[in-house]
C-alpha cells in the first residue's frame, strides 16, 4: 500500500448556526480545506453524517454536497456510523488513497443539529443507541453514560471533581481555539454546581448540540510536496476500526470500551508503535467519563486510573499526555457527523506546528480516537510528521 497524507484542512467556527443550511455547512469547509490545500479538483469524496434525514430532513446527502460543491461527476458517498461517522470517512478515504484507485480525496463531516426542537433532537441521537431495548425503555445518551459512570466510581474510587476537571481542562483548552462553539474557561465549582442532567453527570459534563462541518483532504505521501510548500508532511501511520455490543446491558464490563481497546491495538501495530509512543490525543469526551475510560482503553493509563490522571493534570496541555487540545467535543463542540474529521485536522495543526495559542511543543506522533453512540463502534487513527 502507498503512504497516505494529510495536504489541507478546513474547518468554520462551529455553534448554533441558524442562518447556514447543511450543504452551506460542507461546502465552506470543503471550499477552505481545498484551498489550503491548493487543490482544484478531487477524484472522490466521503461524508460522514450520522442522520442528515432526521435532524435536517435532507437524504441522498452524497449527490447533494457533491452538486454544491461543484465537483460532480467525482465519485461521492455518505458514511455513517453514528458519531464516529467521518472517522470511517477517513478511513475509507485512506484506504483509497493508499490502494491506489484515486491520488485526491476529500473526506469530512457535516451535522445540521439545530434547525430541530430539543426533544427531536434527543430522538434522532436516540437512534445511535439500541433502540429495540434501550430507547424503547427510555434510556438516552446521558443516562446510559451516566450509568457507565456510577459503575466506573464505584469500582475504581473515581470521582465527581475528577470527572469534572476533564470539563475544566477541555474549556481551557477550547478557551484557545477560535473555531470552538464554547470558547471560555469554567471552574471546578461551576462544573459540580451545574444543573443536573442524569446522576453523576451534571450539564457541564455534557457536550453540546453543534451544527458544523470538518474537511481534509488526502494525496499519496510521495506527492505531498507538491503541495505542502513549508509544511512538514502528516502521514497517516495506522488506522484501526472495530465494533462493540450496541446495548450496553449486552455488555461485560460496562466500565470499559472494548471496541476502542481492539480499533487501538490494530492502530498501533500498523503503525508499528505503542501508546508510550503518542505524543499526545484528540478522544472521543461526548460526556467527561467518556475521556476517562478511553485514556484508559487506549492504553494511556491503567484501568480505573483515568481519574486520577485527569485530576493530577496528565492530559492537560502542559502535562505527560495532552489530550483534547482542540478543547474536545466539550468545548469544541459535537456536530456528531463532523467530530471525526475534526479531530484529524487538529492532530494535523499540532503536527505543522499551526494549533497557535494551543500549539504542543514539537509533537511528532498524533492519535485520534472516535466512537459510536455508547463506544458500539470506534475507529484510531494515527499520524506521524516526517
Amino acid at each position: 500500500m502507498r503512504e497516505v497524507a494529510v495536504i489541507g484542512v478546513g474547518i468554520q467556527k462551529w455553534g448554533e448556526l441558524w442562518n447556514r443550511s447543511i450543504r452551506d455547512l460542507f461546502v465552506e469547509s470543503a471550499s477552505k480545506a481545498m484551498t489550503d490545500a491548493g487543490v482544484d479538483h478531487i477524484d472522490s469524496m466521503y461524508i460522514g453524517c450520522m442522520s442528515s434525514g432526521l435532524f435536517a430532513a435532507q437524504e441522498h446527502l452524497a449527490s447533494v454536497l457533491a452538486d454544491y460543491l461543484g465537483v460532480t461527476p467525482a465519485a461521492a458517498a455518505r458514511v455513517e456510523t453514528a458519531c464516529a461517522s467521518s472517522s470511517l470517512a477517513m478511513r475509507l478515504g485512506w484506504m483509497e488513497v493508499a490502494s491506489g484507485l484515486s491520488d485526491i480525496v476529500l473526506i469530512g463531516g457535516v451535522e445540521k443539529m439545530t434547525d430541530v426542537t430539543g426533544e427531536e433532537a434527543t430522538f434522532a441521537l436516540a437512534s445511535a443507541a439500541d433502540t429495540e431495548y434501550e430507547g424503547y425503555n427510555g434510556v438516552t445518551f446521558p443516562g446510559l453514560y451516566a450509568m457507565m459512570a456510577r459503575a466506573h466510581m464505584d469500582r475504581y474510587g473515581t470521582t465527581l471533581e475528577q470527572l469534572s476537571q476533564v470539563a475544566v481542562k477541555n474549556h481551557a483548552n477550547g478557551a484557545l481555539n477560535p473555531d470552538a462553539q464554547y470558547p471560555f474557561k469554567v471552574t471546578l465549582e461551576q462544573v459540580m454546581n451545574s444543573t443536573m442532567v442524569a446522576e453523576p453527570l451534571r450539564l457541564l459534563h455534557c457536550s453540546p448540540i453543534t451544527d458544523g462541518a470538518a474537511v481534509v483532504i488526502l494525496c499519496p505521501a510521495d506527492r505531498a510536496g507538491e503541495f505542502l510548500k513549508d509544511r512538514p508532511r502528516v502521514v497517516v501511520t495506522g488506522s484501526g476500526h472495530a465494533t462493540d455490543t450496541i446495548a450496553l446491558h449486552s455488555r461485560e464490563d460496562i466500565t470499559w470500551l472494548k471496541a476502542t481497546e481492539v480499533a487501538a491495538k490494530r492502530a498501533y501495530d500498523m503503525a508499528g508503535v505503542g501508546p508510550g509512543d503518542i505524543d499526545f490525543a484528540e478522544v472521543h469526551d461526548c460526556f467527561t467519563i467518556a475521556e476517562i475510560i478511553v485514556t484508559e482503553a487506549l492504553g494511556f493509563f491503567e484501568r480505573g486510573q483515568g481519574g486520577p490522571a485527569a485530576e493530577r493534570g496528565d492530559t492537560a496541555r502542559e502535562g505527560s499526555r495532552p489530550v483534547n487540545t482542540s478543547g474536545g467535543l466539550k468545548s469544541k463542540g459535537h456536530p456528531v457527523g463532523a467530530t471525526g474529521a475534526a479531530q484529524i485536522i487538529e492532530v494535523t495543526r499540532q503536527l505543522w506546528g499551526e494549533a497557535g495559542d494551543r500549539q504542543l511543543p514539537n509533537p511528532r506522533r498524533g492519535l485520534a480516537q472516535n466512537m459510536g453512540g455508547s463506544g458500539g463502534s470506534t475507529l484510531v487513527h494515527i499520524l506521524e510528521r516526517r
